[in-house]
């Protein structure tokens, strides 16, 4: 019986350690090569030396169990980078078949204390870098099909986060960044539908370096033998899943995960509708229509952290 994604190629960025390690893995198991992507600084904060040791140890731990695997050290966030990943995934394996785009770094502050460093920093790795690989695995789609190629196949699994659903007060630069990546998706969907190519969106909780101060205090396992509920393991099948030929008619989507629960995301609707009595809005009409509009409603439609998470604090 074949695996799911057998003789496919992956690129997966920021897979050192974390999420993308996790999704490095699963899709190795069901079958993939896999480019594994990091730039291996210490900080999540995007400080300290580049070191190739975090993928490298990741490609090692799929090469024992038998799968595929080249390391590549390098910040996605820099065109030519991207572009020689690309090229690396299509000289050791013949073509590029999915990439997932995870890597990224916190520079955390509130919006009135963050310097222009901590914004573009943030901006630059996260949603630059996801549309760097972007750009070079489209062109390389598309190039296949023009050459008259048929059944392309490519599949993009983006990586947002709940940060940008419902807010994170201390974090402008990644809330922005990760909304920016729901709007990348949804346009790559459409641009590259036409040549076999779907883009696909998750916003993952899980426990990583990234996210050990949000997700401290939450109830961890009480046994060495149970699986933590924010553990990247949760998240790993999805991607695997949408990296497959089963997920062929999913596309542009954003989807939710973590401990055993996917949510598929709708996309904004209207809540509420006014027309004008007259021929134009005036100043004193629309404070007669949406002052009491939003005085009936919870101050901005906020929710406690462990609400929006759905979580219990341990």
């Amino acid at each position: 019986m074949s695996l799911p994604l057998e003789g496919l190629s992956a690129i997966v960025t920021g897979a050192g350690r974390g999420l993308g390690r996790a999704e490095a893995l699963e899709l190795a198991r069901l079958g993939a090569a896999v480019v594994v992507n990091d730039y291996g600084q210490a900080g999540r904060d995007g400080s300290g030396e580049a070191s190739a040791a975090p993928a490298e140890e990741v490609a090692a731990e799929i090469t024992a169990a038998g799968g595929r695997a080249v390391a590549h050290l390098g910040d996605v966030s820099d065109l030519e980078t991207a572009r020689g990943l690309v090229d690396l995934a299509v000289a050791e394996f013949g073509k590029l078949d999915v990439l997932v785009n995870n890597a990224g770094i916190l520079r955390d502050r509130m919006v009135f204390s963050m310097s222009e460093d901590e914004w573009d920093s943030v901006i630059r790795v996260h949603l630059k870098g996801h549309f760097n690989t972007t750009h070079f695995a489209a062109a390389h789609w598309r190039g296949r099909s023009k050459a008259g190629e048929t059944g392309v196949y490519g599949r993009i699994v983006n990586t947002s986060s709940e940060a940008f659903l419902a807010g994170s007060a201390g974090q402008p630069n990644y809330a922005a960044a990760k909304g920016g990546i729901v709007g990348l998706t949804t346009s790559t969907a459409l641009a590259l539908a036409r040549y076999g190519v779907t883009a696909n969106a998750i916003c993952p909780r899980a426990r990583t370096r990234m996210t050990e101060d949000v997700f401290a205090g939450f109830a961890e396992p009480a046994g060495q033998d149970e699986l933590d509920p924010l553990s990247p393991e949760h998240v790993a099948p999805l991607v695997g899943y949408l990296a497959s030929p089963a997920a062929a008619k999913v596309n542009g989507q954003l989807l939710v995960v973590h401990g055993g629960m996917v949510a598929v995301v709708e996309r904004p609707r209207v809540a509420a509708k006014f027309d004008t009595a007259k021929e134009a809005f005036g100043f004193e009409e629309l404070d007669g229509l949406l002052t009491p509009y939003f005085e009936g409603r919870p101050p901005g439609e906020t929710f406690a952290a462990s609400e929006v998470l759905g979580l219990k604090k341990g």
